[in-house]
């Protein structure tokens, strides 16, 4: 490397983490508020109120009422939260495979909230839109799994446990170091991510993805634009993946259309490697917590996509901001 080429270099490193670190912060101010919100709503009782006001509701899906607690825990904070209640209340309950697949699978369309609704608000989409498609879209598809389970009579055999947690600390010095890891680890998620997406551009393998993706989209309602926002959320997951989504819904390059049918089938379909290979340590099944959450998601959006007055709101949205 010559002496000349060194400054374009350094130039090139400065401004993509100029980048990174704009990125960043953006995912910061809707990050930290969440999380503080979400602990003190935690050490209110909150997930013991949201517990009892699910209890009935498990019964439509075909699990016993002490499972609300389980989801509860999900929705409010998250997924290892939602496990480690599941260890600890289903040793008392014994589940079987198909009603552990029916609660996995409501706990992966439905966890996270405050956090995963702080993004989607990000990025445009209200908070009532956001409940409405998960809490919504988890009940619906939990009531179908069960029903599709109960009348094949498939996965009857009880559920084994593959996961046992260790010791938790729960004073909140330990877990504000453990946010702080969290923040950490997503600062070195989003800079790979961001080098890793400059380099799948550069090799032209962008242009590949958004061209295998375009009949998928295209079903769904969704432009090839929006290729990227949807291939981070579908594998990272709304937390990780959260600094770039907001970046491209605010970018101009999506509509509001985009913006809203992409985050609709991220909220139903997100993180489906990490996630998914989590709740499968629960004793799940993949017919449940992988493929059916797929085939729904596309369906919903297919639906809400061709809504004629889902439409001209969305449209009328975007006139008013083009003004």
């Amino acid at each position: 490397m010559t002496l000349s080429s060194r400054p374009g270099l350094l130039g090139a490193f400065a401004r993509f983490f100029a980048e990174v670190g704009s990125v960043y912060l953006t995912l910061l101010k809707v990050m930290v508020p969440a999380l503080i919100v979400v602990k003190a709503l935690d050490l209110m009782g909150a997930t013991a109120w949201l517990a009892w006001l699910l209890s009935p509701v498990m019964q439509l899906v075909g699990l016993p009422e002490s499972m609300g607690i389980v989801w509860a825990a999900a929705m409010l904070t998250n997924i290892y939260t939602a496990m480690i209640v599941f260890v600890e209340y289903g040793a008392h309950q014994p589940l079987t495979v198909a009603q552990v697949t029916v609660l996995g699978t409501m706990i992966l369309v439905a966890h996270s909230l405050p956090i995963e609704g702080a993004v989607a608000k990000a990025t445009g989409v209200s908070w009532r839109a956001t409940l409405a498609i998960r809490l919504g879209g988890a009940l619906a598809l939990g009531m179908l799994l069960d029903l599709a389970y109960g009348l094949s009579g498939s996965l009857q055999s009880e559920s084994r446990l593959l996961w046992q947690p260790g010791e938790v600390d729960a004073s909140l010095s330990a877990w504000a170091l453990n946010q702080l890891r969290l923040l950490a680890l997503v600062f070195v998620v989003i800079s790979t991510l961001m080098a890793l997406l400059r380099m799948l551009r550069l090799l032209g393998i962008e242009r590949l993805m958004h061209w295998l993706l375009a009949p998928v989209l295209r079903l769904i309602g969704i432009r090839k634009e929006a290729g990227n926002i949807t291939i981070i959320g579908a594998t990272l997951g709304l937390s990780f993946g959260a600094g770039l989504l907001i970046r491209e819904a605010r970018s101009g390059a999506l509509t509001r259309r985009d913006v809203f049918l992409t985050m609709g089938f991220l909220g139903l379909c997100h993180s489906l490697i990490e996630d998914t290979l989590l709740i499968l340590l629960l004793g799940a099944d993949l017919s449940g917590v992988l493929w059916s959450r797929i085939a729904f998601a596309l369906v919903v959006i297919a639906i809400l996509a061709r809504l004629p007055a889902l439409g001209r709101r969305l449209d009328a949205q975007e006139a008013r901001l083009s003004r």
